[in-house]
């Protein structure tokens, strides 16, 4: 038996390990020195009381005889399936509840949706990156094409970027972006969407942090910036959307998200809505009950209103950090509809010499930016997810930085 060998062109990930190592071998020499850690992208406030009083309603329906639910179904329960499509509707895209599944988080339907496009695509990448994207293509053995992005685009890059003769299979957009915060317009999707039409490419959208997307915020031609790939006319024939609830709702350890499909796109005379469905229900015994139940109360008006109160908490975050940052005199992006700031690193250091100054001489921790790629060295990434009050001391101390 021979393994799959992909998995042997694989590059160790040391960004978060040497992270672990550099504030280990700190903590060693200066013990009981608090640090303020604005680097990790976990969330840091509770679930919202309408979740949790649906997740407890879940479990004493799982008590009883009569509200028991054993298997659910694998593409997601009906009632959740139908509150998604709604949550669409306001927002004025169409998409059916058989258009939307239901699955256990982002990150593993990013890497399970690899499997209906079977074996050598070319897949588009554009850097700085989430790392996942690239390691679950490299394991699916695809051929990997990365396209730079930076500070004269905004990291926000354009069809009109790629070199002549490049044709990508699949192409993968992030927005609001992890780890830029950069934001694409209506008109910059619409680019792309075109793009994939004409070229028979298939766009993954990663739209994991839409609901930090302000209700008024609007693009430099005054258009409204778009929450779903799905507002841009011809998506329906080329894209395929990935949410999650991790941290539109908190729910990184609950595990809950969901992938809409149009029955609209078809690649080489198959319809990938009837693929997915297939292999979700060949691949898995679908999502609990009980967390299904508390996913359907994040989309009521009290849920709504409940995690945006949290939302607002994590964006006030961000205006605490991007007024330290406003003070360094540097160019950055995100942060205003987003939960992360990408600066540039000051006075020319690069990512891990600004990550060592910023340990030991103010004990504050980020994100190097070079951990996400080339494109990312020379920057650095501040997560808003952290406390307030660590926020604060955080962002009083990045000011006196020099």
């Amino acid at each position: 038996m021979i393994p799959n060998t992909n998995y042997n062109n694989l590059k160790d990930s040391y960004l978060f390990y040497n992270i672990a190592q550099k504030i280990n071998a700190y903590l060693k020499e200066h013990e009981g020195t608090k640090l303020y850690r604005m680097g990790i992208g976990d969330v840091s406030l509770p679930l919202c009381d309408a979740a949790i009083r649906a997740l407890h309603e879940g479990v004493d329906d799982q008590s009883k005889k009569e509200t028991f639910h054993g298997y659910m179904p694998e593409c997601g329960a009906p009632f959740l399936r139908e509150t998604i499509s709604g949550y669409y509707q306001k927002r004025g895209v169409s998409l059916s509840s058989e258009e939307v599944f239901v699955s256990s988080g982002a990150s593993d339907e990013l890497g399970d949706i690899l499997d209906i496009f079977g074996k050598g695509k070319i897949v588009l990448i554009m850097e700085p990156a989430y790392p996942a994207y690239v390691d679950a293509n490299v394991m699916s053995g695809n051929t990997i094409i990365k396209l730079p992005a930076g500070k004269e685009n905004g990291f926000l890059p354009s069809p009109s970027d790629l070199e002549k003769g490049i044709s990508p299979d699949v192409i993968y957009i992030c927005s609001p972006n992890n780890p830029t915060g950069a934001v694409f317009s209506k008109a910059g999707l619409k680019e792309w969407v075109d793009f994939a039409n004409e070229t028979e490419a298939l766009i993954i959208f990663d739209a994991a942090y839409e609901a930090f997307i302000s209700k008024d915020a609007v693009s430099a031609d005054g258009v409204a910036l778009p929450h779903s790939i799905f507002e841009i006319e011809g998506a329906r024939t080329c894209a395929i959307e990935i949410c999650s609830l991790s941290k539109t709702a908190g729910f990184t350890g609950t595990r809950c998200g969901y992938t809409a499909i149009a029955k609209d796109l078809k690649r080489g005379g198959m319809t990938i809505n009837d693929m997915w469905v297939r292999n979700r229900t060949t691949k898995t015994n679908g999502v609990s009950y009980i967390l299904q139940k508390g996913a359907a109360a994040i989309f009521t008006d009290e849920g709504q209103r409940q995690i945006h109160e949290n939302i607002d908490i994590y964006k006030n975050n961000a205006k605490v950090l991007m007024e330290a940052v406003d003070s360094l005199g540097v160019w950055y992006t995100g942060g205003e509809n987003a939960p992360y700031i990408w600066m540039e690193c000051p006075g020319g250091l690069g990512s891990w010499e600004f990550f060592d100054r910023l340990l030991i001489e103010h004990q504050v921790v980020g994100t190097p930016g070079e951990g996400f790629g080339k494109c990312g060295e020379g920057y650095f990434r501040f997560s808003c997810f952290g406390s307030p009050e660590d926020t604060v001391e955080a962002a009083k101390r990045l000011k006196s930085f020099h």
